[in-house]
């Protein structure tokens, strides 16, 4: 038996699992291949415990300052490289199982090792994280893209497209409309690949049909994160794609990437709410030294034994 634990940071759920000690330290040892087979079991909404993705809480890497580290599995098995409302989860799992107590905590990730600050509750428990998200990167050969004309040391910022980019993606421009969707692509990385479309009414938007085709559009040869988003009053509104998960509630990094787009085009401030079907975010590109804050909250919902066996591993601690 495998025990984990799902959690969930404003509706974008995961599976974690403790690998620092007890048998569950072989399960970060599994193949790649294997680890993805598991995570589409675990993932899967109807014949698995159902979640976003499957996490691992590591031990870090020799030589790696850092408490903990991170790896996360988007539900399609593919390993991605962060995940921020994932991020906040990981971090309430390793402090309130003891893991680690250190604060900030530590973690390394595929973006690197990460700050992450965090505050209990009036019951002793981690409800609220903080994490430094670290600076965009804004360089298409970085994050990777290519796009037609741009080098690769060039930014994108508020690009048109053609008429013809958006009907390659299938359809009449009815629902564009509706939307109100403004014709120029933004792309940014916060150790994944983001594509941001700005809108007026981001429920009007087909993303069940767009998303899957923007994802994999050949312009991101690691495939690409894709969100609409609409000024809200003095915040933002968006919806999301995941690369690997499809449609989800939340996307901590993607909502990085949107406030990055907006305050390089003067759409809002550097401090600003931004809100996700499944909840809200606070969220700050800092002017000192470019890095993104994000706060929010982690919840656990539940702990079980996944009927799966693996063998006995020796704890790292």
């Amino acid at each position: 038996m495998m025990r984990f634990a799902k959690y969930h940071g404003i509706g974008n759920d995961y599976v974690l699992v403790d690998c620092t000690r007890g048998d569950e330290a072989a399960v970060a040892a599994l193949p790649v291949a294997e680890l993805a087979e598991l995570t589409r079991r675990v993932s899967h909404r109807h014949t698995g415990v159902g979640s976003d993705g499957l996490i691992l809480l590591c031990c870090p890497a020799a030589g790696v300052d850092a408490e903990v580290r991170m790896r996360m599995f988007n539900s399609d098995g593919s390993e991605g490289e962060m995940c921020g409302n994932g991020l906040r989860c990981l971090c309430k799992l390793a402090v309130d199982s003891g893991v680690a107590d250190a604060n900030p905590l530590r973690v390394q990730t595929g973006r690197g090792v990460l700050a992450v600050q965090w505050r209990r509750d009036a019951d002793g428990g981690v409800s609220e994280v903080t994490v430094d998200m670290d600076a965009p990167i804004l360089e298409m050969a970085r994050v990777p893209a290519a796009i037609p004309g741009v080098r690769g040391e060039e930014e994108v910022f508020g690009r048109e497209l053609s008429g013809e980019w958006w009907s390659a993606l299938g359809g009449d421009d009815g629902w564009r409309n509706a939307a109100g969707v403004e014709s120029a692509i933004s792309v940014v990385s916060m150790g994944n690949p983001h594509a941001v479309f700005f809108c007026s009414e981001v429920a009007a938007v087909p993303l069940e049909r767009l998303g899957p085709l923007i994802e994999r559009h050949p312009w991101f040869p690691r495939r690409v994160n894709v969100h609409f988003v609409a000024r809200v009053g003095d915040g933002l509104r968006m919806r999301t794609w995941e690369r690997g998960a499809g449609i989800t509630q939340a996307c901590g990094t993607g909502a990085c990437a949107v406030v990055v787009a907006a305050v390089r085009q003067g759409r809002c401030a550097r401090r600003v709410r931004v809100e996700l079907p499944g909840g809200a975010l606070r969220l700050e590109w800092r002017e000192s030294d470019s890095h993104v804050i994000q706060a929010g909250p982690a919840v656990e919902v539940c702990r079980g034994e996944w009927p799966a066996t693996v063998a006995a591993g020796a704890p790292c601690r």
